[in-house]
């Protein structure tokens, strides 16, 4: 249960506004506001100036954030104060974002597929399971790099997710519409509602939809009625489609209070949450935050998902103000970039491994990426339709290069079904690659 902050006291804020406190108070409010931090945690603070309550402290927090404050969705009450440590992440992002893959040779167009590949599967898994998909990562990938069809519900969300960052991916630089949105709803819950009319359709008042608490079953949100949805999504559109009128929001935050706003309204009778991430990705994308496509946000989500309940429970008990949920996804942010560049690393460290294959006879820098993921994987099974995609060839040259394999020993052949086969580690390839 998140404790309600208790009530400002106006003597207090009209002190920190006027400069009337104790100036040893002001650096312990600047470190509270770059983590944005609730009460929950500002009422533990220690130690404080003489004479100033935990209340007290959360009125001066609470005046200080009226400072610069923007009314985001006046219709809500929906407001933010960017704070300097939000500027600091948003300039940091802007600096780094785009400086992978610089690259353009034939190599490095292949490895960014994979890496892109690799993304949109991890982000189409983990924003599933946020929402209840119950499997493991390794089978649902297996699903999506095999194009084999959804078993159960929750690869159907898993697959459903996968096709819908593809469809934005393509659609990146279009306009957001109602149309569009509903579309994008309708793909991503496909086959995975108890009701399939509700796939592809804003809620009605009759849906009587409520946010429960899962364990206790109370009610902790009420979502706006049915009937401003309709108003809701074409100023959602004009915010999403106009990043150039109004006051100044940075694109990243503009993404984030997107996302925020998708959940909040809760549009649809279910779904939100996959569809409000989604659009979140489609936003970056859409204002040249390429980067994006390589990066598994909602992985890093997953892993702290209690904070990102939290984060929008805080905003929903503290007047919406969307702080809490802003730099919460800043942070994740900024983790799954650092993911992302562990992850390069890492790559770039098993090419420049499998690069001494080729030192073999007959050995190509493709086919020591195979070689490579073999001994990396040696459980695993290929198809020509893996490393067609996964290497960014032709049908024809991924065969050929599995049957150059095949001939020399490396690789054995085995039978799919009657039409598709696929490859795995041969019996001589750890005495062929220890060679």
């Amino acid at each position: 249960m998140i404790e309600t902050p208790p009530k400002t006291r106006d003597r207090a804020c009209f002190d920190f506004i006027t400069g009337n406190v104790d100036s040893a108070i002001y650096p312990l409010i600047d470190k509270i506001n770059d983590g944005y931090e609730y009460w929950d945690k500002v009422k533990y603070k220690k130690p404080l100036p003489k004479g100033v309550t935990p209340e007290i402290l959360w009125s001066y927090v609470k005046a200080s954030r009226l400072q610069g404050r923007m009314n985001i969705w006046p219709k809500y009450g929906v407001k933010l104060q960017v704070t300097n440590q939000m500027q600091r992440f948003c300039h940091e992002f802007d600096m780094q974002f785009g400086s992978f893959f610089e690259s353009d040779t034939p190599a490095a167009k292949a490895e960014k597929m994979q890496y892109q590949t690799y993304s949109r599967m991890e982000e189409a898994i983990y924003s599933s399971m946020m929402e209840g998909a119950s499997t493991t990562r390794r089978v649902a990938k297996e699903m999506l790099v095999r194009g084999i069809s959804p078993k159960d519900k929750s690869q159907q969300m898993i697959y459903n997710n996968y096709q819908t960052i593809q469809y934005i991916a393509q659609h990146k630089d279009e306009p957001l519409t109602e149309k569009s949105l509903l579309y994008i709803h309708g793909l991503m819950t496909h086959k995975t509602l108890k009701n399939e009319d509700d796939a592809g359709r804003f809620r009605v008042d009759k849906d009587n939809i409520v946010i429960q608490n899962e364990l206790t079953g109370d009610i902790v949100f009420t979502p706006p009625a049915a009937s401003d949805i309709k108003q809701f999504v074409k100023e959602l559109c004009h915010f999403f489609n106009n990043s150039d009128k109004g006051p100044f929001i940075h694109p990243i935050i503009r993404g984030i209070i997107v996302h925020y706003m998708i959940a909040y309204v809760h549009p649809f009778v279910d779904g939100n949450g996959r569809t409000a991430r989604a659009l979140f990705y489609w936003y970056m994308m859409r204002e040249g935050y390429q980067l994006t496509e390589y990066m598994s946000i909602s992985r890093m989500i997953m892993e702290s998902k209690t904070s990102y309940e939290y984060a929008y429970r805080y905003a929903d008990l503290d007047d919406n103000d969307i702080g809490y949920f802003v730099a919460y996804n800043l942070r994740i942010l900024g983790r799954s970039y650092q993911k992302l560049k562990e992850y390069v690393n890492r790559k770039q460290q098993e090419k420049r491994a499998a690069k001494t294959l080729m030192t073999k006879g007959g050995i190509s820098e493709r086919q020591s990426m195979i070689l490579q993921h073999f001994h990396d994987n040696p459980d695993d099974m290929l198809t020509v339709k893996d490393v067609e995609r996964n290497l960014a060839v032709t049908t024809m040259t991924a065969r050929k290069d599995l049957s150059l394999l095949v001939e020399a020993g490396y690789l054995e052949e085995v039978q799919i079904n009657n039409v598709k086969r696929g490859y795995i580690r041969g019996s001589q390839f750890e005495e062929l690659i220890g060679k």
